[in-house]
């Protein structure tokens, strides 16, 4: 099934407006010494050659959960009387929305707070999750445009895990062969598309972020495991000594998909073989190899944990963009905009123009 069909619910904002995701996150005092750090992410966009009416769509932060990120809300201005706050129902992906009339000049800023904390599973101390509801389920395994769970995919994905008897086993098996067979492509622009089913009929399993996760979640739901994509960006700096896994102060290219995989004895347990690539391809000294301590390391790592210098946006699939042209977008990770021209390069944030940057809120 690919459902694309998003429904949407919309709320129209007054200028500077910061509204909290719900009464909980209101409240919710982020504490040091209980490992949480704080973090203002702010979007300006600035279209810089208007064409007729101009629309922009911007992700927000729309994952929360208490044990390891929180919304804390979000502020904008701009030179548009028309934002909405709006978000989807399937996914839960929020966007802020403007649009400008023809002749007035394109701003939009939006400044987010959120808090996060180092995230890591114990695998070796067996629990019971709460069961995913059908819905749940069904979301998290079911194939998308770039996610097909049949053909190539299945194949490929029960020759992995032949031979392993529980659902852990099967994850871990399918983690430790994206490591083992892909590769980081610097050439590749952004992050990827994600379009595994080429990558496995071309054998070319190279790419980025949102090209190796994707392969990691398609190749789970074939088999299926839940599991899902999760969009975000780098807000700050490694403080694990990993120069390529972070990035502080202009963040306008460190967006950065991960990836979970429901295991019944868990939850969602957090994974990012894209990642291990990186460190192969890009910490210093620069091409390491996988049997390097720091490679070895981060794969262990990986596989079951998240150091938290990023935010996730939100995990949604092939989003329509409310008010353009019948224009769908992977997934939403990048500021979008539109004009009569058309939509505009998200990948190039000089020409479009956006910048996005991120400072650290330290307790006074």
């Amino acid at each position: 099934m690919q459902r694309r069909e998003f429904l949407w619910t919309s709320v129209a904002l007054a200028a500077g407006v910061m509204w909290p995701a719900g009464r909980a996150e209101a409240a919710f005092e982020p504490s040091p010494e209980d490992g949480w750090r704080t973090f203002d992410v702010t979007h300006r966009v600035e279209v810089l050659q208007p064409d007729g009416a101009t629309r922009a769509w911007l992700p927000l932060p729309s994952v929360d959960e208490k044990d390891w990120i929180r919304t804390m809300g979000n502020l904008w201005q701009g030179s548009s009387g028309n934002v909405r706050l709006l978000r989807d129902q399937e996914y839960g992906a929020q966007m802020l929305y403007a649009e400008w009339a023809a002749g007035e000049k394109p701003v939009l800023e939006v400044t987010s707070r959120v808090a996060t904390r180092d995230r890591a599973v114990d695998l070796n101390r067996a629990g019971k999750a709460a069961p995913l509801s059908h819905a749940e389920r069904h979301l998290n395994t079911m194939a998308t445009k770039l996610l097909p769970t049949d053909g190539i995919v299945r194949k490929t994905a029960l020759d992995i895990t032949r031979g392993a008897r529980s659902d852990e086993a099967k994850a871990r098996a399918i983690y430790e062969w994206v490591v083992d067979n892909t590769f980081r492509n610097p050439k590749t622009r952004g992050c990827g598309r994600g379009d595994i089913r080429f990558m496995l009929e071309s054998g070319d399993l190279s790419g980025k972020c949102a090209d190796l996760n994707a392969l990691y979640v398609g190749l789970a739901r074939a088999v299926g495991l839940p599991a899902r994509d999760v969009y975000g960006i780098r807000v700050a700096d490694s403080r694990f000594g990993y120069k390529s896994l972070g990035k502080s102060g202009d963040i306008s290219k460190a967006q950065h998909c991960r990836a979970e995989v429901w295991l019944a004895e868990h939850g969602w347990v957090p994974v990012d073989p894209a990642d291990v690539r990186k460190v192969v391809l890009e910490e210093p000294p620069g091409g390491l190899t996988l049997a390097d301590e720091k490679v070895s390391d981060v794969r262990k790592r990986l596989f079951g944990a998240w150091e938290m210098n990023w935010l996730a946006y939100n995990t949604a699939h092939d989003v329509p963009l409310p008010g353009s042209r019948k224009v769908t977008v992977p997934f939403l990770m990048y500021p979008q905009a539109e004009t009569a021209a058309g939509l505009l390069d998200s990948l190039d944030p000089a020409t479009f123009s956006y910048r996005i940057t991120s400072k650290e809120i330290t307790a006074s």
